[in-house]
């Protein structure tokens, strides 16, 4: 199975390429990432509808993938944190989720067999009270660097946070539906190919 991820994110082109053999991988440009102030569960599936729209499908590839996550302010749930731009953005946003929980939206959209299919989920992560050591190593690490609200959880933050309801790629990218959609096309594809 032959799929283009429209993504700039490492961390999606990883998971895709450990469950399947020929991933190639595109940053998408130009895509309007501003909505208006509305639950993150609406945010995060306008724009992934906009990535969707943006890409240009060939019958190069079996499956096209896209994909957008946002992290949930904990005091606000029309409020997403972002990705920081500077260590300093980067310090606020992992002190605003220290000691705490959130949500983790993520909204993917798989154009396979000429449709598009579309899944939102989120996932409940707990950050612990982690010491200002423990902050001054995340930051230094550089790993907050391209990750919504700051940290990574398969990176370093995976020392101080445990999901707690959800799955790990909806906070690492993908909602698990799509992921088990792919294995199902990836499946039918074999079937008609043999």
């Amino acid at each position: 199975m032959r799929i283009l991820l429209a993504s700039a994110s490492e961390r999606r082109g990883t998971i895709l390429r450990q469950r399947f053999a020929n991933v190639e991988q595109v940053a998408l440009k130009g895509v309007d990432e501003s909505v208006p102030r509305q639950i993150l569960y609406e945010q995060v599936k306008e724009v992934v509808s906009r990535k969707a729209k943006a890409v240009e499908f060939n019958d190069e590839f079996d499956v096209v993938i896209v994909s957008d996550t946002l992290v949930e302010d904990p005091d606000d749930e029309q409020a997403a944190l972002g990705k920081p731009t500077s260590k300093e953005q980067a310090v606020a946003m992992l002190l605003r989720l220290r000691g705490r929980r959130h949500r983790v939206w993520s909204a993917t959209m798989v154009q396979a067999m000429g449709n598009w299919h579309s899944s939102v989920e989120h996932a409940v992560v707990e950050i612990e009270d982690f010491s200002d050591d423990a902050l001054v190593e995340l930051i230094e690490s550089d790993s907050w660097i391209g990750k919504a609200g700051g940290y990574d959880l398969a990176g370093m933050m995976g020392k101080y946070a445990q999901l707690v309801e959800g799955t790990e790629p909806t906070v690492l990218g993908f909602t698990q539906s799509s992921l088990d959609l792919l294995d199902d096309v990836q499946s039918l594809l074999s079937m008609s190919r043999s």
